[in-house]
């Protein structure tokens, strides 16, 4: 099932449910998709079967909501401090080398030295997929923001003015609500654009954090439930009326040094990532950058990401924001 979040005049939102493939219908008396992980969350029931007790009502034409760019983000928090916006890298079986050419040392001992990235990578290799009741090693791990950064499909992903390259990353990404004991639950995963500043990461790997501080984009639909093993979509970057990029990115476990468990053992550990009533965004990594083909996005640049078993096409503009003056001042 697909799940989404459309905007109504009044504020509010309208809950959308739909099988692949099929048309969408309104999901009564649901204020939101968090309301209803929440509800299922609390319940101790599954999101299906919450949903099939509210029932559907209307039809809704998805592709006219598109359009119209009325999608919301397909969860939200009435208060966006709640949502945590984070990811991880080097998990996808060929993405070491983009990175690693990003991040090669330029001493004379650089052909005999792994770099940082590699070594990174090596370690998920051997240890990222650990058997049952086992722990594998820990990823790269990353922090983007919280739901103040988080974009709807349609709408412009805003790059901030100081920044040296505003490139899209074709990423799976799970949403997650925290329960009231504190548990974690999955609503299910989603297409995401882990949008990112390649140029700032490549001076220095330390800078890698600056890097992701910026916003993201992900949807405009939930898959719920459990993902395939091999995910294949299309990343493609559109300049008027010509496609200037496009590349197909292969995701899911069959292509991943790591099982999504160990990635969200991972970032659940930690118990600030575990408070009652939150949303999580977790970005899982990409082996597919237009930064990689020397491709440089400019504002009007539209970036669609596409998996058909995920819904329709994450679409977003870029744009670039005015310079700031920023002033601190004394108390």
């Amino acid at each position: 099932m697909l799940i989404s979040q459309i905007r109504n005049a009044d504020g509010s939102a309208t809950v959308a449910l739909r099988e692949v493939g099929g048309e969408a219908r309104t999901v009564k008396g649901a204020a939101s998709v968090y309301a209803l992980a929440l509800e299922a969350a609390d319940s101790g029931k599954s999101l299906a079967d919450v949903i099939a007790a509210h029932g559907l009502g209307d039809v809704v034409d998805l592709a006219k909501v598109r359009d119209e760019g009325r999608f919301l983000p397909p969860i939200t928090h009435e208060d966006p401090a709640h949502v945590h916006l984070t990811g991880t890298g080097l998990t996808h079986l060929g993405s070491a080398a983009t990175r690693d050419s990003m991040h090669k040392k330029t001493t004379e001992a650089a052909e005999e030295t792994l770099t940082d990235s590699m070594k990174m990578f090596r370690m998920g290799l051997e240890n990222g997929k650990p058997k049952d009741g086992e722990k594998g090693v820990q990823p790269e791990w990353f922090y983007k923001g919280n739901g103040t950064q988080a974009v709807a499909g349609e709408q412009p992903l805003v790059s901030p003015s100081f920044a040296l390259d505003s490139g899209e990353e074709p990423e799976m990404a799970g949403i997650y609500v925290i329960g009231k004991d504190g548990a974690p639950f999955r609503v299910g995963f989603a297409v995401s654009n882990e949008f990112s500043d390649h140029v700032t990461e490549r001076i220095n790997y330390l800078y890698l954090a600056h890097s992701k501080l910026r916003q993201a984009s992900f949807g405009p639909e939930i898959r719920i439930g459990t993902p395939p093993d091999d995910i294949r979509g299309t990343s493609r970057i559109r300049r008027g009326d010509k496609v200037i990029f496009e590349k197909p990115f292969l995701s899911g476990e069959a292509n991943m040094s790591h099982t999504f468990a160990n990635l969200e053992y991972h970032h659940f550990k930690y118990g600030l990532f575990r408070q009652p009533g939150d949303v999580h965004v977790h970005m899982f990594g990409t082996a597919t950058l237009s930064f990689a083909d020397g491709i440089k996005p400019e504002e009007g640049d539209v970036f669609e990401i596409e998996v058909p078993e995920f819904g329709l096409a994450l679409r977003n503009p870029l744009k670039i924001a005015a310079e700031e003056t920023i002033s601190i001042r004394q108390l």
